[in-house]
């Protein structure tokens, strides 16, 4: 990737400016408490209105993690197929030994292909719960988290290109734009400035020499939400190309749902709601179940934080598959 590369749909980095959010309303990322997360399944009820599983329906979670959503579709007699890029999270999902449940690896924007290997062409809902999960957060050798020192890696597939690569070996100019396209940051060349200024001293390799550079960016920081939170969230969007796989995913439902069947989109930031509220606005095939977002009562997220920026849109398959 080099400064002479085109960029569709990448927006141009602004000037320096001060750090107040693009997005006001842009939620605070999961990570800022993983270190308090146990794997609990977020809006788990609306969940479960929304998609209405039952004795012989077939449903497919895209983005299986901890198997919390799943565990209620299987407890509803559902049958369910569970997709995740990670090893570590299918090694689980396969010892738990979940009856029902059918686990397949890959991402779940190819769950076409993977569901027709499984000789499976329609189902009766589909659930992603978009980002980064519990357990990955937790996991503190995985790189997701600044708060520990870890190598910084951020790959959910454990394979390809790792948030140490795009650091240590992209264009200034690039490294800026993707910190300012996926982490809304508009000190995103300033950060961008001081990780090449860095790199040329020493390779950057761990979550905390990064979360340091960043927070050298932003004078006068002593206490609040981290500044790396941005950056972070920036670059394991990058890595992972969430948003092309939140995109293609959505288009694969389309294709796998059967007339009447339900899709249960979870988001966690502006960036991937606002995908899925204008694709569900734009399908000739979806109709949206409800016009806002729903999101956890107060109750829910006292007890589980990564509850507190979750958003869920619903929709229903219409006319002919």
């Amino acid at each position: 990737m080099n400064a002479d590369t085109e960029h569709p749909n990448r927006l141009t980095p602004e000037p320096d400016a001060p750090s107040e959010p693009i997005h006001p309303e842009l939620p605070t990322d999961p990570a800022e408490d993983a270190g308090s997360l146990s794997h609990v399944p977020v809006l788990a009820d609306e969940v479960i209105q929304a998609l209405a599983p039952a004795p012989g329906r077939v449903f497919v979670d895209g983005t299986l993690g901890g198997a919390g959503h799943t565990g209620l579709l299987l407890a509803a007699g559902a049958t369910v197929y569970g997709i995740d890029q990670d090893p570590f999270a299918l090694d689980r999902a396969r010892a738990a030994n979940h009856a029902g449940l059918h686990v397949l690896r890959g991402n779940y924007r190819d769950m076409v292909a993977l569901l027709a290997g499984a000789g499976v062409t329609q189902v009766d809902g589909i659930l992603l719960d978009i980002g980064v999960s519990s357990f990955q957060l937790d996991d503190t050798g995985r790189g997701f988290s600044y708060h520990t020192e870890a190598p910084l890696d951020m790959r959910m597939s454990q394979s390809g290109e790792s948030a140490a690569d795009v650091v240590n070996s992209y264009d200034e100019e690039d490294i800026a734009a993707i910190i300012y396209e996926y982490g809304e940051d508009r000190l995103s060349r300033r950060i961008a400035r001081g990780i090449v200024y860095a790199r040329e001293k020493a390779p950057i390799e761990t979550t905390v020499q990064l979360a340091d550079i960043v927070k050298r960016a932003y004078p006068g920081f002593s206490k609040g939400i981290h500044p790396a939170r941005r950056t972070f969230q920036a670059l394991r969007i990058h890595v992972n190309d969430e948003l092309g796989a939140l995109r293609d995913g959505l288009q694969a439902a389309e294709t796998l749902l059967a007339p009447g069947g339900r899709l249960a989109v979870i988001s966690f930031h502006s960036l991937e709601d606002r995908i899925v509220k204008r694709f569900l606005l734009g399908s000739e095939v979806l109709s949206p179940l409800t016009k806002r977002p729903v999101i956890a009562s107060e109750a829910e997220q006292a007890t589980n934080p990564r509850a507190r920026s979750a958003k869920l849109r619903s929709a229903e398959r219409v006319g002919a598959a």
